[in-house]
């Protein structure tokens, strides 16, 4: 599939996406200089979160919306989304800054309002959150315009995430991502259990990727090397301005290095081969091959005691001893030199 003209499958390189969420503190230039970061240290995406407090939940103080257990302890839901939302009058400036620095730009709806909206913007693929993944009508309704869809599954169970990509397929959208993801925030490293991701992709027949909370780059550089063919970061300009998510995203330095690194790792990944390289063909002089050990006159017998399979290897293969054992020399042989099938008796 691809996303914009970033093309995603099982040989392309890996879709490395700078999540900007709630990391501007509500001021569009500490945006667009986070986008502008994020292009610096590599990223091939931005993603934006399209909702307002008001689309999301309602202004309610009871016990149902106060948050407990996270590290938004104490806030309300509709506090801390007034305060992580992103201005929808923002978007598409920052999608048009986004394309000039040569990034893809696309988001997360959290209603069909949103997916309105980010169709006038013409967003080249939809993201749904790991929290909306049991929003079936909205999955089916960002399916349905026929872009493709990335779905994180950080509290999903499987039963989920089979409706969720069925609801996809239902609306005639085979365009489908999964997102391994630990909705923790920061997520232990220990709860990452990245062998879900071959068995995701078995299992759903989708491209799969890592939405990833955890400190540090290690869970999305090994991610890669299972099978990852996007890699999703939040990112910020600077941890020390705050905001609800600076705990757990990335500065540009990291981001950047994680970003060589997973280059690196596609590297490595190479193809299925066994030939031999020529750098390594260059190596393979110093295998082990047949040698005369002790001088032998012609006619001499060939034994355990005058030739052996050493190092370097420019005599015969080893393979051959057992068969050169007991032949006779054809000329005179120092010490040293290597067997070839002329110096011996057919």
């Amino acid at each position: 599939m691809k996303i914009d003209d970033f093309t995603i499958n099982n040989e392309s390189p890996v879709f490395i996406v700078a999540e900007l969420s709630a990391n501007h503190n509500q001021d569009f230039e500490i945006a667009r200089r986070t986008i502008e970061a994020a292009s610096k240290a590599g990223a091939d995406a931005i993603k934006l979160q399209t909702y307002t407090p008001d689309t999301i939940t309602i202004n309610c103080d009871n016990d149902y919306f106060h948050i407990k257990g996270t590290l938004w302890d104490g806030q309300t839901l509709y506090d801390l989304y007034q305060q992580a939302y992103t201005p929808w009058e923002w978007q598409p400036k920052l999608k048009k800054y986004a394309e000039s620095l040569g990034l893809i730009l696309f988001s997360s709806p959290f209603d069909r309002s949103a997916v309105d909206f980010l169709e006038k913007m013409d967003v080249p693929a939809y993201k749904v959150a790991s929290f909306e993944i049991s929003d079936i009508p909205l999955i089916r309704y960002i399916a349905s315009k026929k872009k493709p869809v990335i779905i994180s599954t950080g509290v999903a169970t499987l039963q989920d995430i089979e409706e969720a990509v069925n609801a996809c397929r239902e609306v005639g959208n085979n365009q489908i991502i999964l997102l391994k993801c630990t909705s923790a925030y920061p997520a232990p490293i220990e709860e990452a259990n990245l062998r879900t991701i071959p068995d995701m992709k078995k299992r759903f027949g989708t491209m799969v990727g890592l939405s990833d909370h955890t400190l540090g780059d290690i869970v999305a550089i090994a991610s890669v090397s299972l099978g990852a063919r996007i890699i999703e970061k939040h990112f910020i300009l600077d941890k020390t301005i705050g905001g609800p998510d600076a705990a757990f995203s990335m500065e540009p330095e990291p981001f950047k290095i994680m970003v060589e690194a997973i280059r690196n790792t596609e590297k490595a990944w190479g193809k299925v081969t066994y030939e031999p390289t020529e750098k390594i063909k260059e190596s393979r002089v110093f295998m082990r091959s047949l040698f005369v050990i002790e001088d032998i006159r012609k006619g001499d017998t060939f034994s355990e005691k005058n030739i052996r399979s050493i190092r370097p290897g420019y005599g015969l293969p080893p393979k051959h001893f057992e068969e050169i054992i007991g032949k006779t020399a054809v000329r005179d042989l120092k010490k040293g030199t290597p067997l070839s099938w002329d110096m011996i008796v057919k």
